[in-house]
């Protein structure tokens, strides 16, 4: 045995002596394995995401046949008839519904996850099914039956004529109070959920304890509860701000296409319009407004941490 070890260089090892570890596998076969693994995922999203978005930039450069097709080239007049004010308004009342539907969820959804959080965590489960439960439905019949709530003689309308609050003749729907709604409903859960998660770690007793140092309410929740919750918060935000922002289906069901946020826009300028590469050119501007809205809140969160930290 010891002549052996010493034609192969190796250490003979003594008798009752425990074999040595095996060899680490080499790097290069650990890459190899590890880039097989993750090629399926890597296509799949090189196929249905990358592939799609670039070809959307490539038409938002060319040029529109009289069809409105892509006939190619490269050009910037897309971009440039989107600074028209007829379009800057489209994207300027986008941006102040989306930041007023965050403002509305963000409070509401504190208020509803504080709620959750100071219940027994069985009553905390029931609640929590009955928000998650919605979601089990259809986008668009949910959307419908806010307009059976808000139609013409719906109960909505039936009890706001009832109680003087309006008369017979006034609408609900279609209207922009009615496609604002539909946007709280919407986006409200996807608030909750994040305020939720941060809230329910903490111990109450924090707020009791202020309480008997001299806080009222008020300074209870801003001042030890709200720091708190503030990374669930920002999740919230950014959950809710970016969706709202290329949601389409809303504003024409609810709001009868009056007020057109982006994604509205995009569609018009898609299928009425027949104008492909001006569609892609407002796809690419409702993409840059999400990058820079994720920046943002990503600068927001690295700064809660240095401060938290």
């Amino acid at each position: 045995m010891t002549v052996a070890a010493a034609g192969t260089g190796a250490t003979p090892r003594r008798p009752g002596e425990p074999p040595a570890p095996p060899a680490r596998e080499p790097r290069a076969r650990r890459a190899a394995v590890t880039t097989l693994l993750l090629a399926p995922a890597g296509i799949t999203v090189a196929g249905l995401v990358l592939v799609p978005l670039l070809l959307v930039v490539r038409n938002s450069f060319a040029s529109a046949d009289a069809y409105g097709g892509i006939r190619g080239g490269w050009t910037l007049a897309n971009y440039q008839d989107l600074m028209d004010p007829v379009y800057l308004k489209v994207f300027s009342y986008s941006l102040g519904m989306a930041a007023l539907n965050t403002a509305v969820c963000l409070v509401l959804g504190y208020v509803v996850s504080y709620y959750l959080s100071s219940r027994s965590p069985q009553r905390q489960m029931l609640l929590l099914l009955l928000i998650i439960v919605p979601f089990w439905t259809d986008f668009l019949v949910r959307t419908f039956a806010w307009i059976n709530l808000l139609s013409p003689g719906g109960p909505v309308n039936s009890l706001t004529d009832a109680i003087g609050f309006t008369d017979g003749a006034t609408q609900w729907i279609p209207s922009q109070g009615a496609s604002f709604v539909g946007l709280v409903y919407a986006f409200l859960p996807t608030a909750i959920f994040p305020i939720y998660a941060a809230l329910r770690s903490v111990d109450h007793s924090l707020g009791e304890a202020a309480r008997d140092l001299g806080c009222g309410w008020w300074r209870v929740h801003t001042r030890v509860l709200l720091p708190i919750a503030r990374p669930g918060m920002l999740a919230a935000a950014l959950l809710t701000f970016i969706p709202t922002l290329g949601v389409f289906v809303i504003p024409v069901l609810l709001g009868g296409g009056r007020d057109q946020l982006v994604g509205n826009l995009i569609v018009t300028l898609y299928t009425e319009f027949r104008n492909q590469p001006m569609g892609a050119a407002a796809s690419v501007v409702l993409l840059l407004l999400m990058v820079a809205s994720m920046a943002v809140f990503g600068l927001a969160a690295r700064r809660l941490r240095r401060k938290s930290a």
